[in-house]
């Protein structure tokens, strides 16, 4: 039975538990509430918990723990000259053993048992089934896949009865402990509140891995190159170590970091005054209709995806910026010159600006109006304008929040890589001019974890060292955004 047909059976216990529980408690009260402890649709969540919880808990572990002791044991079955060779060979020879296996699957048992000693015409049937194997199985694999085969089968069935069995024995229990005295309500709102404990839990756990993993990775990088190199280096050059050569090139983070920040500020010269502005006319001068139209228009941006903005950026702003330069080159020397290349940074700046827009906007317009109305009230009521109102008093009272947004996008503009990807290039070198190429921290760390590199060279887990520093800026940019939303906030009654 497969684990979704599983999840079925067990959703549907819990349904009849819930439905039983809830029913035994009704007739219990005798149609006087006040008879039970609690409300009978606790009776039968309480129920359903201990039909759905403990089954799903052993599902779980149960196929976390099985492919493991599987592999195991049929790894026990190999020859003794397989499992005297390293440890790389053995891992091959299992995903041998585990395709073969999968294509068995597919033949009927008359096919099987005809092609398990004809390992070439095995290989030939399991090609037509479209499970093509790297070379011709050895007679030991075909053994070991049938092995697999029967302990994974006899696994899965051993798995179903005993979570069917626990779903079924859990409803029995919850049922029998009905009783117009038992605290269902109580026993169902603290299995409520682990729940909400163990999801809030999820993000952090999944931080502390993210940066456990990217520090240990780094660690083994930084055991090749020196510390001070990566830092400070001025040049971006990760080849392969030539014959009878041991250096690993160089690994220079200033023109990635430079790069990054360059673009990064391009972007946000062009966000931060349309997005701005764009707040400031919604939150003071719109009327409610108009508002209710604007916004969502320009929040659409934000569901675009950045590949689309990249596409755009390659096909129609690099091309446009391009030309645009070679006809203003010819009008002031007469020379048709693209002194604008079509991937740059500020064809780049400009789309992640683009981009960018409504989270500024969205942001500033919430922290905008969230300023009390009596504020404006009194400025207008003293005389001043409109327009005075929000340059005097109402801009100086969501400042804070209006940089902690900025300090955030800044924060997303600098994770951003597809858009640098097709609209800034890849070339990793230290200038100022916004209209050549440079590239950034993220673009190089697709670049360093595709390919055929080894994942032990430090070509490759550089990747993890520029992922570690791109996460410490962006984390400082956070805490700092929070700082100054907090030190500088004012509070009003």
């Amino acid at each position: 039975m497969s684990t979704s047909i599983i999840l079925l059976c067990l959703l549907v216990i819990g349904a009849v538990a819930y439905v039983a529980a809830r029913s035994r408690a009704a007739a219990l009260s005798g149609g006087r509430s006040a008879a039970m402890h609690s409300r009978p649709a606790y009776y039968g969540s309480y129920a359903a918990i201990w039909a759905v919880l403990p089954s799903l808990i052993v599902l779980f572990v149960w196929l976390a723990v099985s492919p493991g002791i599987v592999s195991s044991s049929v790894r026990g079955t190999f020859p003794a000259d397989v499992k005297a060779q390293p440890a790389v060979q053995q891992d091959l020879a299992y995903s041998m053993v585990v395709t073969v296996a999968r294509g068995m699957n597919m033949l009927t048992s008359s096919e099987l048992s005809s092609l398990s000693s004809d390992p070439a015409a095995l290989q030939a049937k399991l090609s037509e089934k479209g499970v093509p194997l790297a070379g011709e199985p050895q007679p030991y694999m075909i053994d070991a896949a049938k092995t697999l085969n029967s302990e994974s089968m006899t696994s899965r069935v051993i798995m179903t009865a005993v979570v069917l069995l626990i779903s079924v024995a859990g409803a029995f229990y919850a049922l029998r402990s009905v009783a117009p005295r038992f605290r269902a309500r109580n026993r169902v709102e603290r299995v409520m509140l682990w729940a909400l404990l163990v999801a809030s839990s999820i993000a952090i756990l999944t931080t502390i891995g993210i940066v456990l993993s990217m520090l240990t990775e780094a660690g083994r990088f930084f055991a090749v190159v020196p510390f001070t190199d990566f830092f400070f280096g001025t040049v971006w050059d990760p080849r392969f170590a030539g014959a009878g050569n041991s250096s690993f090139g160089q690994f220079g983070l200033i023109p990635l970091l430079l790069g990054t920040l360059y673009i990064g500020l391009v972007a946000m010269l062009v966000a931060v005054p349309v997005g701005l502005f764009a707040a400031i006319y919604m939150a003071e001068y719109a009327s409610s209709k108009v508002r209710s139209v604007a916004k969502p228009l320009l929040e659409v941006l934000a569901g675009i995806p950045t590949i689309v903005y990249g596409f755009f950026a390659l096909v129609t702003v690099g091309p446009f910026l391009r030309d645009f330069s070679a006809q203003i080159s010819g009008l002031l020397t007469g020379s048709y010159t693209n002194f604008i290349q079509a991937q740059s940074v500020i064809t780049a700046g400009i789309v992640m600006g683009i981009m960018l827009i409504p989270y500024v906007s969205s942001l500033s317009d919430d922290i905008i109006t969230a300023v009390p109305r009596a504020l404006r009230d009194g400025s207008l009521g003293l005389g001043a304008t409109r327009s005075e109102t929000i340059k005097k008093v109402v801009l100086p009272a969501a400042l804070p929040g209006i940089v902690g947004a900025l300090l955030m996008t800044a924060s997303r503009a600098i994770g951003e890589t597809m858009i640098v990807v097709l609209a800034a290039g890849v070339a990793a070198r230290i200038q100022i001019n916004p209209f050549e190429p440079m590239t950034t921290v993220t673009v190089k760390i697709v670049n360093q974890l595709t390919g055929d590199l080894e994942f032990t060279s430090p070509q490759t887990l550089v990747a993890f060292a520029l992922g570690i520093t791109l996460f410490f800026i962006t984390l400082c940019l956070n805490i700092y955004a929070l700082y100054i939303v907090r030190k500088y906030r004012e509070q009003y009654e």
